[in-house]
């Protein structure tokens, strides 16, 4: 049986740690990709479902600004390379769009 002292220890959980949190940090990007995308997909359906009025309206293009920011969000810490680039693309594209409409048509609401 080896026999670590303190220091070779603190050596060897050092140099663990980063592989296993680097694991860890895998597996919590592939769950938070999907779910993203599944709120993208309920976004964009929430979108063609529209609103009663021009205040329902302004509320689910709110939801989409705040739904499209989080998915960026996902997207920019877990993609990489182009499928990066074009699902950042896809959301920072569709929040600014809903964010001018806002913006022009949605004061005040």
């Amino acid at each position: 049986m080896a026999v670590f002292s303190p220091r070779a220890a603190l050596v060897l959980a050092a140099l663990l740690t980063p592989t296993s949190l680097h694991a860890e940090g895998e597996a919590a990007c592939a769950r938070d990709v999907l779910v993203a995308g599944s709120m993208q997909r309920q976004a964009i359906e929430q979108l063609e479902g529209g609103g009663e009025d021009e205040a329902s309206l302004c509320r689910v293009w709110r939801r989409h600004v705040e739904t499209m920011r989080r998915i960026a969000g996902v997207y920019g810490r877990c993609l990489s390379g182009p499928e990066r680039t074009e699902r950042l693309t896809q959301v920072q594209t569709s929040e600014k769009e809903f964010s001018g409409l806002l913006r022009s048509r949605c004061r005040g609401m």
